[in-house]
C-alpha cells in the first residue's frame, strides 16, 4: 500500500451487477484491498426501489448511510427503516439486504473485509417483493 491521495474523478461510476442487485443501483469504488489491508470501501447508490440480493459477508460488514431513506433486514427480524446519518453494525455471515426505500433513493459507504482465506460476500437470491415491502420498524 503506498501513500497517496485518490481524487474524487479517478474512478467511474458502474451499474451494479445484475445478478446481485434488484432495480438500477449504482457503484463508485472508494478503496479496493491492497496488502495488508484487506479493507473495501464503495458508494453504493439505490434509486427508489433498489435494493440488494439477500447475502452475507465472511467478516461482517459497516454501512454508513450517507443521504436518502433505505430498509435493512436481517434474516428472521423485522425490515428496519435507515436514512442519513446511521450507521448499519453487521456481524460476520449474518444474511441480509439493504436498499432504498419504495419512493426514495438512498445512498451509503458500504465497508468490508475479507477474511484469511478470500472469502469476503457470498451472494444469494433476490428479495421478494413481499420481503421489501413488509412494514418498517
Amino acid at each position: 500500500m503506498e501513500p497517496r491521495i485518490v481524487r474524487a474523478n479517478a474512478g467511474k461510476t458502474k451499474i451494479a451487477p445484475e445478478d446481485m442487485f434488484v432495480g438500477q443501483v449504482l457503484q463508485d469504488q472508494i478503496f479496493v484491498p491492497e496488502d495488508p489491508s484487506r479493507l473495501r470501501v464503495t458508494r453504493v447508490t439505490f434509486t427508489p426501489g433498489g435494493r440488494t440480493n439477500w447475502h452475507a459477508h465472511a467478516v461482517g460488514q459497516i454501512l454508513y448511510v450517507l443521504s436518502g431513506v433505505g430498509r435493512y433486514q436481517r434474516e428472521g427480524e423485522p425490515v428496519e427503516e435507515i436514512s442519513a446519518g446511521d450507521t448499519v453494525i453487521i456481524p460476520p455471515n449474518t444474511r441480509h439486504w439493504h436498499g432504498a426505500a419504495p419512493d426514495q433513493m438512498m445512498c451509503h459507504l458500504a465497508l468490508s473485509e475479507t477474511d484469511d482465506a478470500g472469502h469476503a460476500t457470498s451472494w444469494l437470491e433476490p428479495v421478494s417483493e413481499d420481503d421489501y415491502t413488509k412494514a418498517t420498524t
